[in-house]
């Protein structure tokens, strides 16, 4: 039986069929303006930024064998655009998996942009985002956005302006006093609950509720320069396997000092709730650095939180596909 989660959507159990991507045809594609952005996408520990950066280097070697008639000379090759919620935060390094060295010769982009404990919201990074798009385009260079976070995904390449919702103080101090299953509940009301991160947190949920609140009201137009026409991809590993992979990670990075990571932000003047804030490895990690949790404890509930993360990323990525949107999943 599928599983489901406790907002009531069903995690779709049957993964999708994996497919043969040609970088050939891509840059055929590409080139001949059929495609105007390549999105690699997957959930945690799929393996996504390897093959990005790989397909990237592919797509220039392509392109230097089979130059268009002189067009070629001075032209920028493929890059990688970040699509991670939280990898634009500085200093959020081991937590974040950011691993620059994987990137080697291939320039990224949106990765390291604002300060630890800076809001940087969804519209920020659809702004950031389109710069950085057009700065590529404009250089002749083939963009490849690479990520996980689906809001990330969808504001980058679905076209649609978001808007800057400024904050209500008199909302904020109506719901201050709501407990989370009203929050829930009035959340719940106003827009399907895809994106259950929404809900980690009272300040999460009242964000949430003030910008659906706000959209009521100021329907989002189309941008200038946005990508209009992109080439999915979706990196594929069977559930065992990527549990596997998760768990190896985790031990791993404790390994390389992300408890250390966390006490150096905190140290470093980066409030601690504003930590627990951006979820997963830094909402645990920050709980054990101020002993609420032990080290065991933290290990479990951390581990599980992104086995339960992985399987909503898979969600939200078939949830795409049945709004139409083609996903090309290939196995890594």
């Amino acid at each position: 039986m599928p599983e489901k989660n406790p907002y009531g959507n069903t995690y779709i159990a049957d993964l999708p069929e994996p497919e043969t991507v040609r970088p050939e045809e891509l840059l055929r594609l590409y080139e001949n303006g059929e495609i105007d952005l390549i999105c690699v996408l997957g959930p945690t520990a799929s393996g996504k930024t390897k093959y990005a950066v790989r397909l990237a280097r592919e797509l220039n070697r392509l392109r230097t064998l089979n130059p268009l008639r002189g067009e070629q000379e001075g032209r920028a090759g493929a890059e990688i655009l970040s699509g991670d919620s939280r990898q634009v935060y500085c200093g959020m390094d081991i937590g974040t998996g950011k691993d620059l060295s994987e990137y080697e010769e291939i320039p990224h982009h949106l990765i390291d942009i604002v300060d630890a404990g800076t809001k940087f919201d969804l519209y920020q990074y659809q702004k950031a985002f389109e710069a950085a798009y057009k700065d590529i385009v404009e250089r002749g260079g083939i963009p490849v956005l690479c990520g996980g976070s689906g809001l990330y995904l969808e504001a980058a390449t679905c076209g649609y302006e978001l808007p800057d919702v400024p904050q209500n103080p008199e909302l904020r101090a109506e719901l201050e006093d709501k407990s989370m299953e009203e929050l829930t509940a009035m959340l719940s009301s106003l827009k399907q609950l895809h994106n259950t991160t929404d809900l980690d947190t009272r300040k999460r949920a009242i964000r949430a509720i003030e910008i659906a609140l706000y959209q009521q009201t100021h329907p989002v137009t189309r941008t200038s320069f946005l990508p209009k026409k992109t080439y999915y991809i979706g990196t594929l590993v069977s559930r065992e396997e990527r549990n596997r992979r998760i768990d190896a990670r985790l031990e791993a990075r404790i390994r390389e000092g992300m408890i250390d990571e966390v006490k150096g932000l905190i140290d470093g003047g980066v409030p601690a709730g504003d930590l627990m804030y951006y979820g997963l490895e830094y909402k645990f990690v920050t709980q054990h650095v101020l002993g609420i949790i032990s080290l065991d404890e933290m290990k479990t509930l951390l581990g599980n939180a992104i086995h339960q993360f992985a399987k909503r990323q898979m969600t939200w990525f078939r949830g795409m596909e049945r709004k139409g949107i083609r996903i090309h999943w290939t196995e890594c």
